[in-house]
């Protein structure tokens, strides 16, 4: 039976992130192994030209599931008919600059995005933002997407949710995979909390595992900062795990996961978070969409930190108003 061609479309295609991304897509690792792709490359007019010598490598690597490569720098083209889409371009944050100020410069860039998704994606699509700052940026796109359905805008989080598997699972001398029932709360920013709460290491939990201290002290800033840690050592951002993540979100997302995972989603009002914000929490997902894990019980310390995201995240919305 000759199965379906399913459209990708991502953004910022002659990027770092991108091109780690994308060899990870045309292997299969998004929809299966048995489902044929298109790639559809979005950039700027002055970055084609690094994004067709993408796409002639792409080529070169005679992917089997791969059938065909647009490289554009037209909205409309990027995301007709797409099924599944990356957004990766975003404006970096310039020296001196505001987080509102890098805030009002990608609105121009998410909401044109969202919009032309409305008018030109399949019925299907899905719509995983990594361009920082990520849950803001997905809000303006769900925003200018008017006839999409929320739930169809996630920003990524799984980068801090695998960070945080593996340096407990360094920590504890542990398999990483090992780990269940981590989550990481709230925004992609120094103020996200990476929650040990419910976590188990077989049957362990893992609180009585670990030094309170070192839980407060270390491994939730360590996990916070993890991306300026990386650029300091390395001297270049963490792009090849973003990469890998975002594939892992959206395999998660399509194909399904019992297990939890951090995804940063249109809040319901769950756990006290208002109602739109993109918000990490944990999930599960099912019959294609996430589902918070609910009836979890909130001690003070989760309390307060889980608040300080949604506050963060509050005044984020209120500084570009005026594009939502």
């Amino acid at each position: 039976m000759t199965q379906t061609v399913k459209k990708i479309a991502v953004t910022g295609a002659a990027g770092q992130i991108a091109y780690s991304l994308l060899w990870r897509i045309a292997n299969g690792d998004v929809y299966g192994k048995d489902t044929p792709i298109e790639l559809q490359l979005l950039e700027i007019p002055v970055a084609l030209g690094g994004a067709e010598g993408v796409a002639m490598e792409l080529n070169d690597s005679a992917f089997p599931l791969l059938k065909n490569i647009v490289v554009t720098d037209k909205l409309e083209e990027a995301f007709d008919g797409t099924n599944a889409a990356f957004l990766v371009g975003a404006m970096p944050r310039g020296k001196g600059q505001e987080r509102s100020d890098l805030l009002a410069a990608n609105g121009k860039i998410f909401g044109p995005q969202g919009k032309a998704i409305n008018d030109h994606a399949a019925d299907d699509i899905r719509v995983l933002v990594v361009g920082n700052p990520a849950n803001t940026n997905a809000l303006i796109a769900m925003h200018a997407a008017k006839d999409v359905p929320n739930d169809r805008f996630n920003a990524m989080m799984r980068l801090d949710h695998n960070r945080a598997l593996s340096q407990l699972g360094e920590k504890l001398g542990r398999d990483k995979n090992d780990i269940n029932d981590l989550v990481v709360w709230g925004n992609h920013s120094a103020t996200q909390f990476p929650d040990l709460t419910y976590a188990t290491i077989g049957s362990d939990s893992v609180m009585d595992l670990i030094d309170h201290h070192w839980y407060v002290d270390e491994f939730i800033p360590r996990v916070a900062k993890r991306g300026a840690e990386i650029i300091e050592v390395r001297g270049k951002s963490s792009a090849a795990s973003a990469a890998s993540s975002a594939v892992d979100h959206m395999h998660d997302w399509i194909n399904g996961t019992e297990r939890w995972s951090t995804a940063a989603i249109p809040s319901d009002g769950s756990y006290g978070v208002p109602e739109g914000l993109l918000f990490g929490f944990p999930t599960v997902a099912r019959g294609g969409e996430w589902q918070i894990v609910d009836g979890l019980e909130l001690n003070d310390f989760q309390k307060k930190r889980i608040a300080a995201n949604a506050a963060e995240l509050a005044d984020e919305k209120a500084a570009v108003a005026d594009l939502l």
